[in-house]
Parts: C-alpha cells; structure tokens; sequence
C-alpha cells in the first residue's frame, strides 16, 4: 500500500473534496493507495511518497524541490484527470 497526502494550504476546504474524489478512484480501480489528509503544515511529518494537491499549491511545492512526488490537480470533480495522474504518480516510484 502506497501512502498519499492530499494537503492544501489550510486542510479544510479543497484538499476535503479532493480526497472524497480520490478514495471514490481509488475505490473504482482497486488502486493500492492509502490517503491522509492535512494542511502543509503536516507535509514534514508524513513518511509516504505522494503528495496530491490543487495545481497551483503543487507547483510551489516543486518549486521547493521537496522530496516526494507531486500531482497537481486541476478539477477537483474530474475522476478521469485524478486517475490519470495517480497512475502516472504509481508508475513513477516504481521506475
């Protein structure tokens, strides 16, 4: 199982949905993904590998050069974007 935190700035609004959205992908394709949920304020003390966040809170995030992987999403109700992206996130580690 794959640990992923879904984080926005403040841990309530977006991020909220966002992971509604991704449990309900992950649900749909059997995807071995765990999801947490948090403000930035809670990326220093998560150990998993994948950090999901709204486009522009992941490109700054990149731009910190933190070590994790990073999807940006940009529709938070788009499942075909979020699968997508998390695929891609998947194969990426396993590269």
């Amino acid at each position: 199982m794959v640990k992923a935190l879904v984080a926005c700035r403040a841990g309530v609004g977006s991020s909220l949905m966002l992971k509604i959205k991704l449990n309900e992908v992950i649900s749909e394709h059997d995807l071995p993904v765990q999801v947490e949920h948090s403000s930035l304020d809670g990326l220093p003390s998560f150990d998993g590998p994948i950090v999901i966040a709204l486009s522009d809170v992941a490109e700054e995030l990149q731009e910190q050069g933190i070590d994790k992987v990073v999807v940006g999403i940009k529709n938070i109700l788009d499942k075909d974007e979020i699968y997508t992206k998390l695929s891609d996130a998947l194969k990426q580690l396993q590269a």
